[in-house]
């Protein structure tokens, strides 16, 4: 605050303490009006004993606004934009098998054909996520701050995959109850002194742990088949079978899922992610070259 040529304080809005005010001066304070009328009420000269506290009520009233206003962090995160499909894990005899395809959809549109999102997380896990790929990159940046910090200590432990599932999910639900959600469903999956683990985490923080799990359209679509076709001595090549057919079948009846996919290993040794491949495919079913025939409402 900088005085003026007649000596008068500028401010721009400030918080008056009225047990300091001079009686000449009204005890009336109109937060209201304008500073105009503030100064031509009070001025430096009229007032030695004002005090000011700057800023306190327009800072409040900012929070306010932004609590409530279009511009919140909320309602951005309530409205994802580049989504990831469906996600799909098993244990196999050695290990997690994790599979998952590179699509991103702008809204309705297959707009990016490149997205990774199977990433390894520490020395131990392995991270799938299918929904919004912004909110899958803030978790990821997240968990490299965890690991890093975990790093720190050097004293030979390290996070396996149950205490980063847990840490996942006390994040999910944390968001939530701020309704500021991330927008992902994750899947984590791991091997630490020999013991599988694998379990999933919603975008509100429900959780559990299965030998087989799946997100998105996988839930409906690839979880029975796994419930038909797993057992716990699948060898690698039987599991890597197993999840192909899943995804072919996601492939058929997702049309967010693009014939690109990755899939993972994680065993003792360490993480091990595939280039992306294509899967063969047939598309010469009577269903799928006249899909609407004998609908209601249909030419």
């Amino acid at each position: 605050n900088l005085p003026n040529k007649n000596g008068d304080l500028l401010f721009t809005s400030l918080s008056l303490s009225y047990s300091r005010l001079s009686p000449s001066v009204s005890p009336i304070f109109r937060p209201e009006k304008s500073q105009t009328w503030l100064r031509s009420q009070i001025s430096l000269t009229e007032c030695p004993y004002l005090l000011f506290t700057q800023l306190t009520m327009d800072s409040n009233q900012a929070k306010q606004h932004n609590l409530v206003g279009s511009e919140s962090a909320s309602e951005r995160t309530l409205y994802p934009y580049v989504t990831g499909s469906s996600v799909v894990a098993i244990k196999y005899k050695d290990g997690i098998l994790m599979a998952a395809d590179m699509g991103g959809s702008y809204g309705s549109t297959l707009r990016y054909k490149s997205v990774e999102r199977l990433k390894p997380t520490g020395k131990h896990s392995i991270l799938g996520a299918s929904g919004e790929i912004s909110d899958f990159q803030e978790i990821l940046r997240s968990l490299d701050e965890l690991i890093l910090y975990d790093n720190m200590w050097d004293d030979g432990n390290s996070l396996g995959p149950k205490e980063v599932h847990s840490y996942l999910t006390r994040m999910m639900y944390n968001r939530r109850n701020k309704f500021n959600p991330l927008w992902n469903s994750l899947i984590l999956g791991g091997v630490k002194n020999g013991q599988k683990y694998l379990g999933m985490v919603s975008m509100i923080g429900v959780n559990f742990e299965d030998n087989h799990v799946a997100t998105g359209f996988g839930n409906h679509l690839a979880r029975p088949i796994l419930r038909d076709e797993w057992h716990e001595n699948l060898s690698f090549e039987d599991g890597v079978k197993l999840l192909e057919k899943c995804m072919r079948v996601l492939l058929y009846r997702d049309r967010s899922a693009v014939n690109k996919l990755q899939i993972a290993k994680i065993t003792e040794e360490g993480v091990t992610i595939s280039q992306p491949y294509a899967l063969k495919t047939f598309w010469g079913f009577a269903a799928f070259e006249n899909p609407t025939v004998g609908a209601e409402g249909s030419w």
